[in-house]
């Protein structure tokens, strides 16, 4: 029940109202794992600040296509999001979406260097042309106060910004999916069950071994179509499926910390979405 399957599942009420839908979450809510209100930062992802989806190519160009990738399906998720408002399917947009700035800010001449070059690949791109880009102190202080108070005057840094960026809560963005789907006729949300096995028949259909975890009894679904959308249990699900696709697949773990301010005094300093270069040899 993250904001992957609640999606899915809307997509699914919106374009086949016939099918019968059923959702099982092992946790006693929605959204309580990656899609958690601050797991994600609550960035929407639109490749205007992340500054890994624009890779230096071995002869020193950007690569800005993986961009112009990310910021289509984000205007197509604002898109859908703007249909289940306009159609009541969800309420209050401004409780799940709001209008940022977005900034890349860089340190050291390398990626003083690397930023320049990005925003030259990208301010033709009319996704990306109202791109803005400098290395003057002073207007990177009118950008962002509180990140260049007391900043070394030594050290060359350069920021770009797109001020049509926006801030999600993909926690409340999935509670008002969720809700969406609650009400449809033929759909049903199961929360503390867990499924724990599958079984494909001759017939093609599947039956899917679930856990009801208050009276741990295991129920049996049949299915004509499975969707796993369960984070990090999603490989090691799919693996018990047995499908082909499902043999030669692998993850890594990526663990981090937020640090959150809760002071108004401070908070109302900075309203930017500030992403940064990943150090030399670490993940982006």
């Amino acid at each position: 029940a993250g904001v992957l399957s609640t999606t899915f599942g809307s997509f699914l009420k919106e374009i086949q109202p016939d099918w019968n839908i059923k959702l099982f979450e092992r946790l006693d809510g929605t959204g309580l794992v990656n899609s958690y209100v601050t797991s994600n930062a609550g960035t929407g992802y639109a490749a205007l600040c992340e500054l890994n989806y624009t890779v230096e190519q071995p002869d020193g160009s950007i690569d800005g296509e993986k961009a112009k990738e990310i910021n289509e399906q984000f205007e197509i998720s604002k898109q859908f999001w703007s249909h289940l408002v306009k159609t009541n399917a969800i309420e209050n947009p401004r409780e799940f979406i709001t209008p940022l700035p977005h900034i890349s800010f860089v340190q050291g001449v390398k990626n003083v260097q690397f930023l320049k070059k990005r925003y030259e690949a990208l301010k033709n791109l009319p996704m990306f042309s109202d791109i803005e880009y400098t290395e003057d102190r002073d207007k990177l202080a009118q950008w962002m106060p509180l990140m260049m108070e007391g900043r070394s005057p030594h050290l060359a840094i350069a920021a770009s910004k797109i001020d049509k960026g926006t801030d999600v809560n993909f926690g409340e963005l999935t509670r008002k999916l969720a809700s969406n789907l609650e009400t449809h006729d033929n759909a049903e949300l199961f929360y503390r069950h867990e499924v724990v096995g599958f079984q494909q028949r001759a017939d093609k259909k599947w039956e899917v071994e679930v856990r009801n975890l208050d009276t741990d009894n295991v129920e049996t679904h049949v299915a004509d179509y499975i969707f796993i959308g369960a984070g990090g249990a999603a490989i090691p699900l799919l693996q018990k499926t047995r499908i082909e696709e499902s043999k030669n697949l692998g993850g890594f773990p990526i663990s981090g910390a937020f640090l959150v301010c809760n002071k108004p005094e401070i908070v109302q300093q900075h309203d930017a979405k500030v992403y940064g270069k990943e150090p030399p040899g670490t993940p982006p």
